[in-house]
């Protein structure tokens, strides 16, 4: 018997992640962005990485449609850009007060962000509530900062020694 759902979230709680944003552009859906825990490297020869997408979100049909994505993790000062591009608001208002520069594939990169991984779609994999998309990495930016995390239910940052920062 498989673990259910509440015991489920509770152990995935215990599980530090960084905090991303995934976005794309398309031409019949426009901008599109959400935030995402659910991010990893796949592959280092060719570049890859994966991202889990619920079924259910829109920014999926952008992603599906243009065939790119981006994936951006969020600098520890970024809460607001995360709680933005969460839900609740329309596409426009997410990328209302956030800078951003179309990528080589066109998907947005978020200025802002620590890194940037342009991506365009290898794989698509239906699984449970969500989406697997894999995506081959076309181009990285990296930024220099400190990353956002979120753990039992809430952000964490970095406690970087004053020595090493």
């Amino acid at each position: 018997m498989a673990v259910g759902v509440d015991d489920f979230k509770k152990a995935m709680q215990q599980w530090a992640s960084g905090v991303n944003v995934v976005t794309t552009f398309s031409e019949s859906f426009g901008l599109q962005g959400m935030t995402v825990t659910a991010f990893s490297s796949v592959s280092l020869n060719p570049p890859q990485v994966l991202v889990c997408i619920n079924e259910s979100a829109d920014t999926g049909e952008g992603i599906q449609e243009s065939q790119c994505f981006a994936v951006n993790t969020l600098r520890a000062d970024q809460q607001d850009v995360s709680n933005q591009f969460a839900g609740g608001t329309s596409q426009e208002q997410r990328f209302k007060n956030t800078p951003w520069t179309a990528g080589m594939t066109g998907a947005p990169l978020l200025d802002n962000s620590i890194m940037s991984l342009d991506c365009k779609i290898i794989s698509k994999v239906h699984a449970g509530t969500h989406w697997v998309i894999i995506g081959e990495v076309q181009d990285s930016v990296c930024r220099p900062g400190e990353p956002l995390l979120y753990y039992q239910g809430a952000y964490r940052q970095l406690d970087v020694p004053a020595e090493i920062a």
